[in-house]
């Protein structure tokens, strides 16, 4: 998984993401919007410092940070430092102010937001054999086809003893929750946002959720390269590995709250202004899909305050 995603020839090294799914960020400017909106509120708790960094961790090729340097007011916009993690090549005719990098800042102080980049952290996947033991999937980089291997890790065992317990097959989020935990330690103060999709341990999908895309079709998870192979995230794990107090609700409540509403325009708006009509149902159908709580709306937002005291940002 890990090369066929980040290896010189995997799927995010050479594809542009936008090809081949969509993700909230690509779906509606509304989503920017909002998380701007939520910018804001992390800069006033911060004080409104001099440098306020904005750091996006799975950029693909650097949508959102685009979209959010547009819309920030103009006082916030001037004290951003936007930075793109990413292991693609800078895509060509980025805004210049924004920085690439392949790895994690060594410092934040702002705002470290992560869309749909966690279920993209390769992992291992169990099975229970005939005999009750739990060995890991292997899957044939050609065809797909799927083998038992060698029994699980004990580390395998100890996480899925603890968040995923019982057998069947098992997605074992580990590695997802070293990453997280590592991309939250790099907030000095401010706020780290994980936005994606997951269950939790009272839910977790007796058959795995392992799968892949290719131009905006689900197709079979096939580690060549070829297309992208993700898996949902074990939201609970992850937020219990960074030691870090944090708050997760459901992405429609989240932007609800951030003033993105599905709501219809009046119908008499069509009679006084007919293009306003228009321009506010076509915001409403864009809201809607990314509130929908079947689609986009049931993602997670889990986010962590770093040292923000009493101003800590809450989303009600």
């Amino acid at each position: 998984m890990q090369a066929a995603l980040y290896g010189d020839d995997g799927f995010f090294t050479r594809d542009r993401p936008a090809d081949h799914f969509r993700t909230s960020v690509l779906a509606s400017p509304l989503f920017a919007g909002a998380l701007a909106r939520f910018v804001e509120r992390v800069d006033g708790a911060l004080g409104q410092p001099a440098v306020f960094d904005l750091v996006d961790v799975g950029a693909g090729r650097g949508e959102l940070l685009t979209a959010l340097l547009v819309q920030l007011p103009a006082g916030l916009a001037e004290r951003v430092r936007a930075t793109a993690v990413e292991v693609a090549p800078r895509p060509a005719g980025l805004d210049p102010a924004v920085r690439w990098r392949p790895d994690l800042p060594a410092q934040v102080t702002g705002l470290l937001v992560a869309t749909e980049w966690l279920d993209n952290v390769p992992l291992d996947v169990v099975e229970t054999d005939e005999h009750g033991h739990l060995r890991k999937v292997l899957v044939d980089r050609s065809t797909g086809a799927e083998t038992l291997g060698a029994l699980a890790d004990p580390a395998d065992l100890f996480w899925t003893s603890r968040w995923w317990p019982g057998s069947g097959r098992i997605e074992v989020g580990a590695s997802r929750d070293r990453a997280w935990a590592d991309a939250v330690a790099s907030v000095r103060r401010g706020v780290a946002l994980c936005v994606d999709y997951g269950h939790v341990k009272a839910e977790r999908p007796a058959f795995g959720t392992l799968t892949g895309f290719r131009a905006g079709r689900q197709v079979r998870p096939v580690p060549d390269g070829s297309c992208d192979v993700t898996a949902h995230v074990a939201m609970d794990s992850a937020a219990a590995a960074t030691g870090v107090p944090h708050r997760m609700i459901r992405q429609r409540a989240a932007l609800r709250s951030l003033g993105v509403d599905g709501a219809r325009p009046p119908l008499g708006l069509a009679r006084t202004d007919p293009a306003g009509y228009l321009r506010r149902l076509s915001r409403a159908g864009a809201a809607a899909e990314l509130t929908d709580p079947a689609g986009l709306g049931g993602h997670w937002w889990l986010w962590h305050d770093v040292d923000l005291g009493e101003r800590g940002t809450m989303l009600e």
